[in-house]
């Protein structure tokens, strides 16, 4: 249950930016986040959706301070009512926010599993360790396999179960669940929501948001590199009259038990963003104020949105 008094992670008007080489050696900056919106509370999970590209993943390592060297990170970050500064982001990194990488590459190819998932944890949490690997269908054996002897499936549990064992206060699961059968991935989001309801708190980025649906509280839509919509996620399981933003709308629709049906026009990209809102190309609702000037976030019917023409 949501601890609504408390924020655990707050951000405002955050903007992520590349220096990129252009024609010859000119350098441009190519912002792929620009003023996204994000709270998280203490016992709830909150699912980020929305199509590849939308700068899900990059949100993680942002708040992790993992960005490459010619990152430029804007806005506000705050985890417990402090500023997240490059210095507590490498306090807190691993062990009060810990991560569940998209990629099983982050796992150390030159050491074995089971050290490796005990982490830096003192003294080693072995009998947790192995009651998650049972859980997550993983053989006793496997904490003696290195990684190239794990399935893409194996790899991932382990580094769910890696997360899962620092006892951090946030833990961002990107993408965790490709490779598992049905039966794991749903025992790797029960553990999960066991983790928020003690207490603290997942950010469960997502494309399969069919589970987000059951095991999240909350669902914030991300579109083009910002937070078009935060609505409970019981709003989606009604269907696209409870959301606000059309292309939450959009994005429901899209879904196979919802015929499935696709919208015109693509998502922008970084370098070549419109004017306005950066769904108007493509809305069927849009006004002429949505091509002149971003729309603030406002809240509607109990959720967030960003948009002009939310009902």
């Amino acid at each position: 249950m949501k601890q609504k008094e408390e924020t655990l992670l707050e951000i405002h008007d955050l903007s992520v930016s590349f220096r990129m080489y252009g024609q010859g050696l000119e350098q441009e900056e190519l912002r792929v986040i620009s003023d996204l919106h994000l709270t998280v509370h203490p016992g709830e999970i909150v699912a980020i959706a929305g199509s590849s590209g939308s700068g899900k993943s990059l949100l993680a390592s942002a708040i992790l301070g993992i960005l490459p060297d010619n990152a430029t990170v804007r806005g506000h970050l705050h985890y417990k009512g402090e500023e997240l500064t490059a210095e507590r982001q490498r306090q807190l990194r691993g062990k009060e926010i810990a991560l569940v990488p998209q990629s099983v590459a982050f796992l150390d190819p030159l050491m074995k599993v089971g050290k490796q998932a005990d982490g830096h944890v003192k003294p080693r949490p072995v009998e947790k360790r192995k009651s998650l690997f049972r859980r997550l269908e993983l053989p006793e054996k496997t904490e003696q396999f290195y990684p190239f002897q794990l399935s893409g499936g194996m790899a991932r549990r382990v580094l769910v179960s890696t997360a899962l064992l620092v006892d951090a206060q946030l833990v961002i699961a990107d993408e965790p669940t490709p490779g598992m059968s049905l039966n794991q991935a749903l025992e790797a989001l029960k553990l999960f929501r066991e983790m928020a309801d003690e207490g603290r708190a997942v950010i469960l980025i997502t494309h399969d948001i069919d589970l987000a649906f059951a095991f999240a509280d909350r669902i914030a839509v991300f579109y083009a590199g910002t937070t078009v919509e935060t609505a409970p996620a019981s709003d989606f399981q009604k269907g696209p009259d409870a959301l606000r933003h059309p292309y939450s709308k959009a994005l429901w629709s899209a879904l196979p038990q919802n015929g499935f049906t696709p919208i015109d026009g693509f998502q922008p990209y970084a370098g070549n963003l419109p004017e306005g809102c950066l769904f108007a190309p493509r809305c069927p609702y849009k006004k002429p104020e949505c091509e002149r000037a971003v729309p603030p976030v406002r809240e509607v019917r109990g959720g967030e949105v960003r948009c002009y023409c939310s009902v």
